[in-house]
């Protein structure tokens, strides 16, 4: 018991330090709003989170407290961030909403799993099992979600690849150059594909912005570290710098990946036959059974009792 009340002193110790640095942090951003109002600008421009619910500014600017605390090295933080933008979360605030949803989801795990212990149990001992479980349990929670969040970014771009090739196959053939087509490629497919359309926008921005060609057309696959999206940049760089045809490039990997996307498709119906054993014989095999035999457990039952 002396070391569960330890816990619960550490975790409102938690809380305390994170409700001090909500304050510190509420007077830099008055203080900070304050000056954009003298200087003319637009106060909800500067922390780019006045669109955001306020549950998750709180666990932003939680997690702004804990990555300026220095309890994160700068190699956690690069890694976080780079975790966050392969899951196409690139908005100024995620790393600070990951972070201070972490901070809390390890705190309400570490209490949900004390109470559930307490009330279950009699000693202490199934209580810290229980805590252990719950701190675990809510500190995985975050990277689970993103997780879910980066598989399902990658599907949809893989979706849409294929057909954003086959449109910039004909913005070449209209004799429009890579930064336009990208550019009006990412416009007509904002609707369809959202993804893809945001990575080749942000492509085209760099390009735009003055960074070289192949910086930009690098940085293509190496936000999302996917491989298709590694071999469209690398095509289009050799492209650029052995004066290949651009058409005759973009049909032949278009083709290489709605194959690469056909063969996915015939690997899970290859799988379904033995995801359907276990169904079948749970739910289906009874039924035949019963079906079957059921009439003659009957008439065996009759000639037993007589009737």
């Amino acid at each position: 018991m002396p070391l569960i009340g330890l816990l619960l002193l550490l975790l409102l110790a938690l809380v305390a330090g994170a409700l001090a640095g909500l304050h510190g942090l509420d007077i830099e951003a008055t203080i900070a709003r304050r000056i954009a109002l003298i200087g003319g600008r637009d106060p909800a421009s500067l922390e780019g989170e006045g669109h955001l619910p306020w549950q998750v500014r709180v666990l932003a600017r939680i997690g702004l407290f804990i990555a300026r605390s220095g309890l994160l090295s700068p190699k956690t933080i690069a890694d976080l961030r780079q975790t966050l933008r392969m899951a196409g979360l690139r908005e100024r605030s995620a790393f600070a909403v990951f972070v201070g949803a972490k901070v809390v989801a390890l705190g309400a795990g570490l209490a949900a799993g004390l109470g559930l212990g307490l009330a279950l149990g009699r000693g202490g001992a199934l209580a810290m099992i229980a805590a252990a479980i719950g701190t675990v349990c809510g500190l995985l929670l975050p990277d689970t979600l993103v997780r879910m969040r980066r598989n399902r970014f990658v599907s949809r771009i893989e979706i849409g690849l294929a057909d954003s090739l086959d449109m910039m196959v004909i913005c070449a053939d209209a004799g429009l150059g890579l930064e336009s087509a990208l550019a009006r490629v990412a416009e007509d497919l904002g609707e369809t594909h959202a993804e893809i359309s945001e990575e080749l926008t942000i492509t085209a921005t760099e390009m735009r912005i003055g960074n070289s060609t192949r910086d930009a057309l690098y940085a293509l696959g190496a936000r999302t570290d996917l491989d298709s999206l590694k071999r469209l940049g690398a095509t289009l760089i050799q492209t650029i710098q052995y004066g290949t045809p651009l058409t005759q490039a973009l049909r032949s990997l278009a083709a290489e990946l709605r194959e690469e996307q056909l063969t996915r498709f015939e690997e899970r119906a290859a799988r379904l036959p033995v995801l359907l054993t276990v169904p079948m014989i749970i739910f289906i095999l009874p039924c035949v059974f019963l079906i079957v035999g059921g009439p003659a457990a009957v008439n065996v039952a009759h000639m037993m009792t007589g009737h």
